[in-house]
This record gives structure tokens, C-alpha cells and sequence, in this order.
């Protein structure tokens, strides 16, 4: 598997398993099923209430923890420094491990500076290899990275080829972190799957829409988690590193961004209450 080097020196594979809105009864079998198609990072967070089905795949694989790369996330009612750290070790306890690879703070919102803190910590003491934050936009980022003794290894962020996050990696790398992507293939919408552009690119290489899309973003070194509950599909999603797309090819994808989210306002105050309130 390709990896990415933070900054920190950790090596970091460059696609993994998202789990994000798999059903916390379906999550064991959707893991083990990824990890037998050869997914080795797996992605998960508080918020998703499906750690524990993450832990007991990995411990029912019979694979060393080491060869795992496992990512979760502190959700906005546990931020704070003290709650956060409280968490954290529940964390631990539901994926049944001593640590995780990466940690991020899930939401840009509470006291993420107590949280992040908190994951410093827990950094320090070996509860974690790396640390970073998940849907920091420039203003937040550059806020937090400048008052922080351990600079952010990863941002993780909705990055597809209708969001590309080309002024954010501008003010990232500044930083040297990483832009790992959520949703890379933007949960279908714009008529993804369908998209006549990722189509007839697909079809020069016999590839997918999808495989495209996850090709594209890994050729920009992107760090990408696709989701599916199937697992011809997850052997589909994994099946991007057989073929290289051209510098036409990238040139012609790179012009899909268009600049915003396809989902979600991070500055709308509904949203913001929304997100508090979950």
C-alpha cells in the first residue's frame, strides 16, 4: 500500500475504510470484510457510535495491531481538555487497543483548543502516533496552528473532484499537514457515478467513475477513505493503484472543482447549532 509521510515521520497509508453512517450492528461484518479485501487503515470516530465494532474486527482478524493504522475522532460533547482526555480513553476501550495512529478533533467548534490539548497529551504518553483536526477551514487552521505547541499532522476534509480544497492545501502546506479527504466520492451527488467526464476517463484505463475519482485524488496525494457496506465494491474502491492517469487526464479533473461544498456550511449558524445539539 502507498503511504504518505506526516510531519512527524509517521507513515500514513493512503487509502483506508471510512465508516462513517454504517449501522453500529453492521459495522463488525463491514470491517471484516475490508480488512480480508486488504484494507489495513480504518476510520472511525465518537460520533459514529461504531468503534466497537471497528475494535472487534481487528482483534477477531488475527492480524498484528501494528500492520493496522486506526483513526478516530473527539466529538464536540467531549471537548475540553479534561472531557477530551475522559474520552479518549473510551475511545480506547471500545476499539479494544492501547492506541490509536491518528486522532483528530471531529468539529471546529467548543473548546477544541482544550481538546486539542488534551490529544497533545495523549500524543506524549503514546495514546496516539499522530494528531490533526477535521474540517478546519483556512481561518480556523491557521488560528490554531499558531497557538499550539504540536503542529496538526492531518486535516481532514470533504476533498473530491467537485471540491479539490485548493486554497486550504495552500495555507496547509505552509504547515506541513496532510489533507486527508471525507466523502472522496462526493456521496454520489452531481450525478457521480454518471459524471461523462470521470466516464470517458474511466474508460481509456477500464476503470470506473469511482476509480477515477479515488485515482485523481491519490495522484495529488490526497489520503482518501471510501465507504461502501459491499464488499465487491470495497474491492472495487481498492483496486486504484493498477494505473496512472495522464497529466491531461489530471489537468482535465483538476478543472471539475468548483470551490465549495457539495453538503454542508460550516458558517451557517443553523448548521452550526445542528451539528451542537447532535
Amino acid at each position: 500500500m502507498q503511504t504518505i509521510k506526516l510531519n512527524n515521520g509517521v507513515e500514513m497509508p493512503i487509502l483506508g475504510y471510512g465508516v462513517f453512517l454504517v449501522d453500529p450492528k453492521e459495522c463488525e461484518r463491514c470491517v471484516t470484510d475490508a480488512i480480508d479485501v486488504g484494507y489495513r487503515m480504518i476510520d472511525t470516530a465518537q460520533a459514529y457510535y461504531n468503534e466497537e465494532g471497528v475494535g472487534a474486527a481487528i482483534k477477531k482478524s488475527g492480524i498484528k495491531r501494528d500492520e493496522f493504522f486506526l483513526v478516530t475522532k473527539v466529538w464536540i460533547t467531549n471537548s475540553g481538555e479534561e472531557k477530551a482526555a475522559k474520552s479518549i480513553e473510551e475511545s480506547l476501550k471500545k476499539l479494544q487497543t492501547d492506541y490509536v495512529d491518528l486522532l483528530l478533533i471531529h468539529q471546529p467548534f467548543g473548546d477544541y483548543y482544550g481538546t486539542y490539548r488534551a490529544m497533545e497529551k495523549a500524543y506524549k504518553d503514546g495514546k496516539t502516533r499522530a494528531i490533526g483536526v477535521r474540517n478546519f477551514f483556512p481561518d480556523r487552521f491557521v488560528d490554531l496552528c499558531n497557538f499550539v505547541e504540536i503542529k496538526p499532522m492531518v486535516n481532514q476534509m470533504e476533498t473530491h473532484v467537485f471540491q479539490q480544497e485548493k486554497t486550504l492545501r495552500e495555507y496547509m502546506d505552509k504547515y506541513n499537514t496532510q489533507l486527508m479527504s471525507w466523502s472522496p466520492m462526493a456521496r454520489g451527488e452531481n450525478n457521480f457515478f454518471n459524471n461523462e467526464v470521470l466516464k470517458s476517463i474511466g474508460d481509456k484505463y477500464n476503470k470506473t467513475a469511482a476509480q477515477v475519482a479515488l485515482r485523481f485524488l491519490t495522484q495529488e496525494n490526497v489520503i482518501v477513505i471510501p465507504k461502501s457496506t459491499h464488499k465487491e465494491r470495497m474491492k472495487e474502491n481498492f483496486e486504484i493503484f493498477d494505473f496512472e492517469l495522464s497529466k491531461d487526464d489530471m489537468a482535465t479533473l483538476r478543472s471539475l472543482d468548483k470551490g465549495e461544498s457539495l453538503f454542508i456550511n460550516h458558517y451557517d449558524p443553523e448548521f452550526v447549532q445542528s451539528i451542537i445539539n447532535y
